[in-house]
């Protein structure tokens, strides 16, 4: 009977985590429809004003704007997109994984140095790389509270002001970019200097470079649009970051789910067996006592 206690408890306790992961599977699809919408729309412009300005940055002077201009990455600066919660799967950790390999093949000398910081954007990555004593760049994790482009825009100011003061050679970018509920693509970008298009352009089957007429001059776009467009690759980073968050969490949910259902199988699979061999028990003995009293 004590089995049967045991195994009651755990079906009791198995059945309320399948509820929780539903609850939690429900609300992170609903938080992912919204999150869709956000990026769906500034993909495409974020993507395009990326490409115009990787062109043009092609074809100004280093010295137009302090963010198009090349240095020896002597001091690298990394943001690490992650999210402030766990139960999302691996989501968190192949961000930690794919900056750590990043700092390890690309910048090991320069992390010998002590020359890598990081800022991180997520309570998980922040915590892991302050744990380990890693040069951790202030606390962004309330960015998640009021996801705006404002609110965005003042960690790209600091980078920025960084970066023309020369305290950063080189920022790199790493975050998931979310592709479906289901898939989320772990991806490493140059944020500073702003990357040029080295490749012409191809259409038509001729290869040439695009040739832009600047107006109202090349100085204002210099001034307006290259800073413009950084903020908007940080910002469409960290919306692919969010909206990769709640597919993940709700991919994990549904797999928590359907785990917690199996479970629940066998463990009544196990309690009616339990409960048979009692009866069972509970029968030879009433057999036994009613033939002692008859012998």
């Amino acid at each position: 009977m004590a089995n049967l206690k045991e195994v009651r408890i755990r079906i009791s306790s198995v059945q309320s985590t399948q509820q929780i992961t539903k609850a939690m599977k429900m609300v992170s699809a609903a938080k992912l429809k919204r999150a869709t919408n956000a990026i769906i729309q500034l993909r495409p412009y974020a993507t395009k004003l990326k490409e115009i300005l990787g062109n043009l940055s092609a074809n100004l002077e280093g010295s137009s704007s302090p963010f198009i201009e090349e240095r020896e990455p002597n001091k690298v600066l990394i943001v690490a997109v992650s999210s402030n919660r766990g139960l999302a799967g691996a989501f968190n950790m192949n961000v930690i994984k794919t900056t750590n390999n990043l700092i390890a093949e690309k910048y090991s000398k320069q992390f010998q140095n002590g020359n890598v910081s990081i800022v991180a954007i997520g309570k998980k990555t922040q915590d892991f790389y302050e744990k380990r004593n890693y040069k951790v760049i202030g606390n962004h994790n309330e960015v998640y509270a009021a996801l705006t482009f404002e609110n965005v825009t003042k960690i790209t100011d600091m980078i920025m002001d960084g970066f023309k003061q020369g305290k950063y050679d080189r920022v790199e970018l790493v975050y998931n970019r979310f592709k479906n509920a289901a898939v989320q693509i772990l991806t490493t970008e140059q944020l500073l200097p702003l990357p040029k298009n080295e490749q012409p352009v191809v259409q038509t089957n001729v290869h040439h470079q695009v040739d832009y007429i600047l107006e109202p001059s090349q100085e204002e776009i210099v001034k307006e649009l290259i800073p413009k467009s950084i903020k908007i690759q940080l910002y469409k980073a960290v919306l692919d970051s969010h909206a990769s968050e709640h597919g993940a969490r709700m991919t994990s949910m549904d797999k928590a789910t359907e785990n917690a259902g199996d479970l629940l199988k066998a463990l009544k699979l196990s309690y009616n067996q339990a409960r048979q061999a009692a009866i069972t028990t509970e029968l030879t003995e009433i057999v036994s006592g009613a033939a002692a009293l008859n012998g």
